[in-house]
């Protein structure tokens, strides 16, 4: 065996825990609503608060990384969370929770850039395309399952081991880590980037919050468009601040190398159109067609069992034949399946969302790791770093800021189907039913706008992905040249 696959699995261990915890907790909002109280809008702090951490943490982690020691960190970092699940599945009140969420964030948002980093230092370069094949499982692999495992526990058990889960995990994640990952001692660093941290940590706090709210306080209220104003202000300023600084926090100088920035146009675009449907359908299957959580997130499994077969065969054939054609057909099957469930409805059957995903899933399963390696590979070793932090921001911020633009579409697109065919449809009805019938029309009505509504999202998540595919053609096409056995992010 490899000398590397063990790190390897110890890696992919820990990081699968903490994106695990991104999908898994959002099916147990409503019973803990139910259990601490709260409104709506004060429950959805649950996960605000802990993508808000995320946005303060990340950019420091290749500093970190460096002053500390990246296998230090790492094992800090798998602690820590384990530590926080803990508080969470013994908070007493709302208010609580979310304090241990934020408590949870700080090491979540550490792990998932920490070990894209370790892993191009321990893989050879010539095994990177397979080794970022397995690690991309967790990736894929985590935010699909976590809707069924999280309604399994949250229908049969508790809640709370929706949080207690990551405790046993954590700690053998801790012991193998120290058995098995190689030490990466710390390096020499130049004094902390404070303001570059200031702006770029204010900035995309400002806009995730300005993105998860918007709904809530209106996107056209003076607070949303201060926040939108001030993010967008802050993180040009940190650009200014990055190129101008010795030693910056993030060196923007990876937006040189054309194939990584077409790789994060590609990403965001792709993970965008993967939360959007990890989220959007599980929510109709529930609150339209009276799903359980539990059977919600056992229709999404497939899908998940799909990507996780193709992407470490997409791994080997990156190794041998390079992003670009990979990326291309992958997000072309995506983009058709996306477009396939533009069919959702009230009629539609558990074979059809089923097939269509599985197919999308078939595109994901094939392109998502190409983009990544194919982009970060392009870096030279001493940007690798900051390359997998910025990758990871991306990843982050793409998947809640597309989600809340696409949220904004369908919630406008329903009102405005709802407010024509209730104008249509009542006043001729009213006459001659009772109230149970009004009630049953406007059922109808109410489930089949949240489904066309649905759909107009999907036609243009897929128009999205079929233009990131053609995006995708600027990437490397075959086998990349490498030094035998020098791991990708030294060589």
């Amino acid at each position: 065996m490899a000398h590397w696959v063990v790190p390897l699995a110890v890696l992919i261990a820990g990081m699968f825990m903490s994106i695990l915890d991104t999908s898994i907790v959002n099916v147990a909002v409503a019973t803990i609503q139910t259990e601490l109280g709260g409104s709506t809008s004060q429950v959805q702090w649950i996960s605000t608060a802990y993508s808000l951490v995320l946005g303060v943490v990340v950019p420091a982690s290749a500093w970190l990384g460096n002053r500390y020691g990246l296998s230090r960190v790492y094992m800090f970092a798998l602690a820590a969370f384990a530590i926080g699940s803990a508080l969470c599945g013994v908070a007493w009140s709302l208010n609580s929770l979310i304090a241990f969420r934020i408590i949870q964030a700080i090491p979540g948002g550490l792990l998932p850039a920490i070990t894209l980093t370790m892993v191009y230092r321990i893989v050879p370069r010539k095994k990177i395309g397979t080794a970022m094949g397995m690690y991309g499982l967790g990736i894929i692999f985590a935010p699909a399952i976590g809707p069924a495992l999280g309604g399994y526990l949250v229908e049969y058990v508790n809640w709370r081991l929706v949080f207690y889960i990551n405790v046993p995990v954590g700690i053998a994640g801790l012991i193998a880590a120290m058995v098995a990952l190689p030490r990466f001692p710390a390096v020499k660093t130049e004094k902390f980037d404070v303001w570059g941290f200031v702006t770029v940590a204010t900035g995309l706090v400002a806009l995730l919050l300005a993105f998860s709210e918007g709904s809530s306080w209106g996107w056209t209220s003076y607070r949303i468009l201060i926040l939108m104003a001030g993010g967008l202000i802050c993180l040009a300023l940190f650009a200014v601040i990055e190129l101008e600084v010795d030693h910056p926090l993030l060196d923007l100088r990876v937006f040189r190398f054309r194939m990584y920035s077409m790789s994060l146009v590609v990403m965001s675009i792709m993970m965008t159109g993967m939360f959007a449907t990890l989220f959007y359908v599980p929510l109709f299957l529930q609150s339209a067609l009276g799903y359980g959580a539990l059977q919600a997130g056992l229709l999404i499994l497939p899908q998940a069992l799909v990507m996780g077969f193709l992407t470490p065969i997409s791994g080997r054939l990156y190794d041998k034949i390079g992003p670009r054609w990979l990326v291309f057909t992958g997000l072309l099957i995506a983009a058709y399946g996306t477009y396939l469930l533009t069919g959702i409805g009230p009629d539609v059957t558990r074979g059809e969302i089923i097939g269509w995903m599985c197919i999308r899933s078939i595109g994901v399963g094939l392109s998502m790791m190409p983009i990544m390696t194919g982009g970060i590979s392009a870096l030279p070793h001493q940007l690798t770093t900051t390359g997998s932090a910025i990758n990871t921001v991306a990843q982050r911020v793409s998947a809640a800021l597309g989600l809340a633009a696409l949220t904004v579409l369908a919630t406008t697109q329903q009102a405005d189907l709802a407010a024509s065919r209730l104008g249509a449809v009542m006043p001729a009805q009213a006459g001659h039913m009772g109230t149970t019938g009004l009630y049953a029309v406007y059922q109808q009505i109410h489930v089949a706008v949240f489904a066309q509504s649905l759909s107009n999202v999907f036609l243009v998540t897929s128009i999205l992905t079929l233009v990131a595919a053609f995006v995708g053609l600027t990437l490397r096409s075959g086998a990349q040249h490498h030094d035998g056995d020098a791991p990708a992010m030294m060589e």
